[in-house]
């Protein structure tokens, strides 16, 4: 199975990047695209930009990405409530070439955030949003309060999240079970 594993966030020290990293211990023995928004970086969105200049090379990059891909990892960073601005933008780009940016991929969708609610706001608006623009959510998965409940070493450290997560990984996995 091919897997595109990204987050939703350009800091060197992205909790979402060590998400996606963790889960990707579940899907062992597959071929693994692990992307960084960083080597996407596209100017601010903006309509004049895309009647000038037309669309950056990047987004037609990362949709041929997506195109290839039989399952996308995703772990959303949330700031002030909503998408980073990289990732809004990304986005943007993307959607302007394909509206169904996911091309009805499989999405395994995450977030975390430091603070007790794991990205809530952000998981609420792409539960809602990603599906109109092509997203087929298999399961998806909030980890509140990351550094209390996460050590790089051992991954998700609370019995009760780390079961929740487990099911999560599991859902994934059935989707791709032969049909008996």
């Amino acid at each position: 199975m091919k897997i595109l594993a990204f987050a939703g966030s350009t800091s060197s020290q992205s909790i979402n990047r060590k998400l996606v990293r963790h889960s990707l211990n579940f899907f062992p023995d597959n071929d693994v695209t692990f992307l960084d928004l960083n080597d996407f970086e596209m100017p601010v969105f903006s309509v004049d930009k895309e009647k000038n200049d037309g669309y950056p090379e990047y987004a037609y990059q990362l949709l041929s990405l997506i195109e290839t891909a039989d399952l996308i990892i995703l772990s959303l960073a949330e700031h002030n409530g909503s998408y980073s601005t990289a990732f809004k933008n990304t986005l943007d780009w993307c959607s302007r070439i394909n509206g169904k940016v996911f091309q009805d991929k499989p999405v395994f969708l995450m977030s975390t955030s430091p603070g007790g609610f794991g990205g809530g706001n952000v998981m609420a608006a792409a539960l809602s949003r990603f599906p109109k623009m092509g997203a087929n959510i298999l399961t998806h998965f909030s980890l509140p309060s990351f550094q209390q409940n996460f050590q790089e070493e051992n991954g998700i450290v609370n019995e009760e999240l780390s079961s929740q997560f487990l099911l999560a990984t599991d859902e994934v996995k059935r989707y791709f079970e032969p049909v008996a």
